[in-house]
């Protein structure tokens, strides 16, 4: 998984960063960015719970740079470290979909 940027899509999609932006509120209720850190931690705890390897594996699989940012994410959205979580899940999901 790469590590998009707002700039990327909207250059992709060949439209300003706004508009994207605006757009992309309007169709799901959020921003690109937060709809993209929704899922990445989404799928960081559905593999932390399905015991898929290390921290740093799942966090540059779903597109983190390191474990910590990873962790740093993680415990903004979920409110506990993704090694805590990975030993007590919550059932609190994310709200990707």
């Amino acid at each position: 998984m790469s590590s998009w940027t707002v700039a990327e899509l909207a250059r992709a999609g060949s439209v300003s960063r706004t508009v994207l932006t605006t757009r992309f509120k309007k169709a799901v209720c959020r921003g690109p960015h937060e709809y993209l850190t929704a899922w990445r931690i989404e799928l960081a705890a559905k593999r932390l719970c399905q015991g898929e390897g290390t921290v740093a594996s799942i966090a540059h699989s779903v597109g983190y740079g390191s474990d910590s940012a990873l962790s740093t994410a993680f415990k903004r959205v979920m409110g506990t470290s993704p090694r805590d979580y990975r030993g007590h899940p919550s059932s609190e999901a994310v709200g990707f979909s």
